[in-house]
């Protein structure tokens, strides 16, 4: 199994080549990258000419990925598959026409909403979970229509109920786990991911360490969370989101977490009750160990060989050929 290609549901660092060379060295094939969290249309626009840039000056090691045949050039060529993803809908300035601008310049998955309640629906931390909205339930279409995929990681359970329920194609939860796993607001409760199956999505089992707790502490803990949603949610619905930020500024995890919206201290998935992890444990948590993890659930007996690689490669694959395809487009008319 060493070797074999890894895709990661979701980042949210600040890269250049070292860093890209990094996770190429470290089996990464492809990435959802976080372009924006509270950033509105303007300032997306900006960080997405950056990955233009960096890809232009760095072609060697990492290409844009605009259909899931970008990721098989990836594989083909050593190559990091860069997914543009935002981890809420701000970029769409609440104007419909912008989905189709945004997947244009190859945004490909988005998130509806990030902490708080936005003109979309609720987030996981809303204290009453007020649904999808009427524009919400537009933008789902919409972005069904456009090839871009609805993900829910951040979103409160009976808006998340309801994004499935009104999406005609499979949704993701990127970089979240199972309640029933790790009790914690940001994870997802039964309903949420009985619903998620039945309508063919995946979710991306997420280490880090805050919605994981004491899993994210060895490489074998990691293997067991895996593990152990694959027995609660099969085979072809489970895949792996770090939710890795590597690379970032001191003040980043701030602007997650407050935004422009706050001056009073916000926790994010973080737990006021419960001390930070030991250095060990953030060790645990870095490229060159995603492989690692994917090869303890084999050398265990949790997963075959064929069942391991599914995890970290197969159940995205097959939902980026799938969704990032506009509505009804051929194979021909998704890699023009």
């Amino acid at each position: 199994m060493s070797g074999a290609p890894v895709i990661d549901g979701l980042q949210c660092g600040r890269y250049d080549r070292e860093l890209i060379e990094r996770m190429r060295d470290g089996g990464l094939r492809a990435v959802t990258i976080t372009a924006s969290f509270w950033e509105d249309a303007l300032e997306t626009m900006d960080v997405l000419t950056g990955w233009n840039d960096l890809v232009r000056e760095h072609p060697d090691v990492a290409l844009i990925a605009r259909s899931g045949a970008d990721i098989d050039a990836a594989v083909a060529t050593d190559r990091v598959a860069i997914v543009l993803g935002t981890q809420n809908s701000s970029l769409f300035n609440d104007r419909i026409g912008f989905i189709e601008h945004f997947w244009d310049m190859g945004v490909r998955i988005v998130q509806l909403t990030y902490n708080i309640q936005n003109a979309i629906g609720s987030s996981c931390y809303e204290p009453v979970d007020t649904g999808l909205s009427r524009f919400g339930r537009e933008v789902v279409e919409e972005m069904n229509r456009v090839g871009m995929i609805v993900d829910l990681s951040h979103v409160g359970e009976r808006t998340s109920l309801e994004a499935i329920e009104a999406s005609e194609r499979p949704v993701a939860i990127n970089h979240a786990n199972a309640r029933a796993i790790y009790e914690h607001a940001r994870n997802k409760g039964t309903e949420v991911l009985d619903a998620l199956v039945a309508h063919g999505g995946v979710l991306g089992v997420c280490t880090y360490n805050n919605i994981a707790g004491d899993y994210a502490a060895t490489l074998d803990g990691s293997a067991e969370l895996v593990a152990r949603h694959v027995e609660l949610l099969g085979i072809d619905h489970v895949a792996y989101g770090s939710d890795l930020d590597p690379n970032s500024p001191a003040d980043n995890i701030a602007w997650m977490r407050n935004g422009r919206w706050s001056r009073k201290v916000q926790h994010g998935a973080s737990r006021p009750d419960i001390a930070p992890p030991p250095e060990a444990w953030i060790d645990n948590f870095d490229f060159h160990k995603f492989g690692e993890v994917r090869d303890r659930l084999v050398e265990r007996g949790l997963l075959s060989a064929a069942e391991a690689e599914q995890v970290f490669f197969g159940n995205w694959k097959r939902m980026y050929d799938e969704g990032f395809a506009p509505a009804g487009a051929t194979q021909q008319e998704e890699t023009r």
